[in-house]
């Protein structure tokens, strides 16, 4: 620990490096950091490199689109896999854009709710703080149960595909391994800053090779299976119930939007970044058009392999795409490739399958995000937003991370978790988290193009005079996307197949409003400063 100051503020260190740059770049953090109002508790063990395998291994555009593949199956078929990802990436990057010139210019674990709390008017600063935390804190919770409850169908997925259909597992055994997956992340992601930036290196090798593999091999091995170019580019199915194309079209941006979340994880640990005001926008943007570029060529990929959509429709396998391996690439090729995206373990495949030394790219992109979720809990507890901030926010001082915020996000996680038992329900939690994230993500871009125009000081990564043009792109993008996700996915909806977000995300906004109007307006100011 080393205290030094610098333009008046007294600046409390904790620096472990193995170069003189490194301890001069990192002092040069922690005096920035100093003056955005906080303390540094963490070890800035990220690296460049290693904050963009964290922002791909949260956004894993191998395991997103593997989940994903159903909602533009759905909603146009073959037209709607291959147009509806870059369409919607068009205006993501518009969002990621705006915040990532945000996070350069302040670059603290705090993030988007202190942007927001420093871009708003000082009359609706402390407002637009509390809006943006409970709206993050909702996305995040509900992306980790989303994220590991896909990873629990990768592998219910696998064993049906292994048994030729002989074990199908339920809702039951899908919750058991679903409470599994949290209780391991629990214990993994109290680990040490080092650790954790060593593993997402792992993570992003993992999700780059598997998705290179994913692409070539049913490109490659479609032969009869592929389809022409005109029907792969062109042929529009709408299979929703929806009447109008249009419409229908539209739901498959669902996908897009479900798999590009995450990127603000690289601001969230910028207090564990070395170099932060430039390494977390590089971060950003380097992860999401990565994802994009890699994710569209997947559902082209995707579509020339799909010859049915109606009998991939049918299928009985929890998610569809595993049919199209099995149609593709048979089965011991399909489970070859599904379980480098589900699955990696020392033991070779056969037609049974064993999980030993369980380790999962989808399982993997949850600890990251489980991460990303801690420091967010960590940070807005610290400002004492949370009930029980004062356990939420204590570092632990063997591993210097904030392990009660890990087991926090877990638990609430898993209590999510519990909506496995009704398919509905559960599946609203994938449209609840992208509402609650991006609600986040555009609550301080709005602050920063109306009240906030000549607040900014820039950072490394400026957009200059074409911060207000993206700004206001990526905000009616959003708006309308939101409105979109709050809708049942066909038009003749019933108790089973009704969405419902607008129920987990009008719960946390009532609490969080109504702790806003009785209690918390009238002592939450904000960010706290902690310097002393």
């Amino acid at each position: 620990m080393v205290k030094s100051k610098d333009a008046g503020v007294t600046v409390t260190e904790t620096i472990s490096v193995n170069s003189q740059d490194d301890v001069l770049i990192h002092r040069e953090d922690n005096i920035l950091l100093g003056k955005l109002g906080y303390k540094s508790e963490f070890k800035r063990e990220f690296s460049l490199l290693e904050t963009i395998s964290f922002s791909m291994a949260i956004l894993a555009v191998s395991c997103g689109i593997t989940t994903g593949y159903s909602y533009p199956l759905l909603s146009g078929g073959h037209f709607a896999m291959v147009w509806a990802w870059p369409i919607a990436c068009i205006f993501v990057m518009c969002v990621a854009a705006s915040m990532a010139e945000l996070a350069s210019s302040m670059p603290t674990s705090a993030g988007l709710y202190y942007f927001s709390a420093k871009m708003a008017s000082k009359e609706q600063s402390a407002l637009a703080s509390w809006i943006t935390g409970w709206s993050n804190i909702t996305g995040q919770v509900t992306l980790i149960c989303s994220i590991n409850f896909s990873c629990a169908e990768l592998i219910t997925t696998a064993i049906a595909m292994g048994t030729d259909g002989a074990v199908v597992l339920g809702s039951g055994a899908t919750f058991g391994i679903l409470m599994a997956i949290h209780l391991t992340q629990s214990i993994i992601c109290s680990a040490g800053t080092r650790i954790l930036a060593r593993m997402t290196i792992v993570t992003m090798v993992l999700i780059l090779t598997t998705s290179i593999g994913a692409i070539v091999s049913l490109l490659a091995c479609a032969g009869d299976q592929r389809v022409s170019s005109k029907d792969a580019w062109t042929k529009f199915e709408n299979n929703t119930g929806w009447s109008n194309n249009v419409w229908a079209f539209i739901l498959a941006f669902t996908s897009p939007m479900w798999s590009l979340t995450g990127y603000d994880s690289a601001a969230h640990i910028a207090e564990e970044t070395t170099g932060a005001a430039r390494a977390a926008p590089i971060a950003i943007l380097v992860g999401v058009a990565a994802t994009e570029i890699l994710g569209w060529l997947y559902y082209i990929a995707a579509s020339y392999a799909t010859n049915s959509v109606q009998d991939i429709l049918q299928s009985k396998l929890a998610l569809p795409l595993g049919q199209v391996y099995l149609n593709v690439l048979g089965k011991k090729g399909a489970m070859t490739i599904w379980c480098s995206i589900a699955v990696l373990q020392e033991s070779a495949f056969t037609t049974k399958i064993t999980f030993r030394h369980l380790t999962s790219g989808q399982y993997l992109c949850g600890c990251s995000q489980v991460v990303d979720a801690s420091r967010v809990v960590f940070a807005f507890s610290r400002d004492n937003a949370l009930p029980g901030s004062r356990w939420w926010k204590r570092i632990n001082h063997t591993t210097q991370t904030p392990v009660n915020a890990v087991w926090f996000a877990l638990l609430l996680s898993a209590i999510c978790g519990t909506l496995v038992f009704s398919t509905a329900a559960f599946n609203s939690l994938a449209s609840a988290s992208v509402i609650g994230l991006y609600i986040s993500y555009v609550t301080p871009i709005y602050c920063r193009v109306t009240w906030g125009k000549d607040k900014l000081k820039p950072g490394p990564f400026n957009l200059g005079w074409w911060s207000f043009p993206i700004g206001w792109i990526g905000i009616i993008w959003v708006v309308f996307m939101v409105v979109m996700l709050l809708f049942p996915y066909t038009q003749t909806s019933n108790v089973q197949t009704m969405n419902y977000s607008v129920v987990i995300v009008m719960a946390v906004f009532v609490f969080a409003g109504g702790s806003w109007v009785f209690s918390a307006r009238h002592w939450f100011t904000g960010p706290v400063p902690n310097i002393d």
